[in-house]
């Protein structure tokens, strides 16, 4: 499956509310923030690499690629009513890919044991 123009989160409102609203999954090389939303039929994703965590661009857009392809392979695995905002540390252009995927995949059933209703 490849990522829609849909599955792109960009407005920085949306982007914001992930932040500020969602939940936290540290993965390590990673940072996944995430919230449900309602009304959805595919999750939403947003990658972040920043200068002082990553390193200069060719760096900044290896993390980027990675990060994404990671989601790009796994989305499936996800509640299809979620926003995500990946957060790059150092360490994302270190690790082995399958690394990465076997990270992202413990991270996407806590994220799905999580979106699950909730009782008050």
């Amino acid at each position: 499956m490849r990522l829609r123009p849909g599955q792109h989160l960009r407005r920085q409102n949306d982007i914001r509310a992930v932040r500020q609203q969602g939940s936290r999954v540290d993965c390590g090389a990673f940072t996944v923030w995430w919230m449900a939303r309602a009304g959805a039929s595919l999750p939403r994703a947003c990658f972040v690499a920043s200068a002082q965590a990553v390193g200069p661009a060719v760096l900044r857009n290896r993390a980027r690629r990675r990060m994404r392809e990671t989601f790009r392979r796994h989305q499936d695995l996800l509640p299809p009513s979620c926003d995500l905002l990946f957060v790059a540390r150092p360490s994302v252009n270190q690790w082995a890919f399958a690394r990465l995927e076997r990270t992202f995949s413990e991270a996407s059933e806590r994220i799905r044991a999580g979106s699950g209703p909730r009782t008050p």
